[in-house]
């Protein structure tokens, strides 16, 4: 009987001890674009702008800020990123989010540009009455992740509406035609958005907040294509009623009752 042969074969993958390598090799590479991503990025914005990046991606910051009022020099305020013009934020910072370079289209830049224009056209509006010249410290500006931001706010000496109804006051009808003739021209879509305070209703299965804030927007609505908006700049009306307090300390401040005026990116 022959003898029996066994052969032993040894199989070495191919390559540099197989295929690992490969994935980390991979994972350097997108570290390092993440590194040239985050070096550009650095070099490409400013102080202002690397803050407002970080709050980005901070969930809680970034909704504090949209829910904040911002302003500007011609109205009332400092700057687009300066402490908040209302007292009841001592120290808050401003509200313009960065989400993109500063030149880069609809960007930060262009916004403030808007807004400067805005401004400037109301107050030119306002100011040739001096009845009126006083309204232009209702109106904080500011630059959100939706748009730009009008908000008309209340205090204890202005309203908006008559109390209780969704009937302007002369005042704010005034102020409605002035912000029409200053926003016509952007030719943006526009979103209507009414607030209220936390005040409860005697009857709040007849008439209540919610009702109440989406009256207000709709009158808004009315009167700014009364003055000049068409119809189909309206992107959407909306009533949150007490949700989304300017002034959290206090849900019955007259400051929680505004109307805002969004133009949209």
């Amino acid at each position: 009987m022959p003898p029996i042969i066994v052969k032993k074969v040894t199989v070495v993958e191919a390559g540099h001890h197989g295929g690992a390598w490969k994935v980390a090799y991979a994972d350097f590479v997108t570290a390092m674009m993440a590194f040239f991503l985050l070096l550009w990025l650095l070099g490409a914005t400013t102080e202002d702008q690397r803050k407002g990046l970080a709050d980005y991606f901070t969930p809680t910051l970034v909704k504090i800020k949209d829910s904040g009022a911002g302003a500007h020099g011609l109205l009332a305020g400092d700057s687009l990123t300066s402490v908040d013009d209302y007292p009841n934020r001592q120290g808050q910072t401003g509200n313009k989010e960065i989400t993109v370079p500063k030149d880069a289209i609809g960007g930060p830049k262009e916004a403030e540009r808007m807004i400067q224009r805005i401004s400037s056209r109301t107050k030119d509006k306002l100011q040739k009455d001096p009845r009126l010249s006083k309204l232009m410290s209702q109106i904080k500006m500011v630059d959100t992740t939706e748009g730009v931001r009008i908000d008309l706010v209340d205090d204890a000496d202005f309203s908006m509406f008559n109390l209780g109804t969704t009937v302007l006051t002369r005042d704010a009808t005034e102020l409605l035609t002035a912000i029409a003739m200053a926003i016509e021209p952007e030719k943006r879509k526009i979103i209507v958005r009414g607030h209220t305070d936390s005040l409860p209703w005697k009857h709040p299965g007849r008439i209540n907040n919610w009702s109440l804030s989406a009256g207000r927007a709709e009158a808004t609505r009315q009167t700014l294509m009364v003055h000049g908006i068409p119809d189909s700049s309206f992107r959407r009306i909306e009533g949150v009623a007490d949700t989304e307090l300017l002034v959290k300390d206090d849900p019955s401040d007259p400051r929680n009752r505004r109307i805002s005026i969004v133009l949209a990116h």
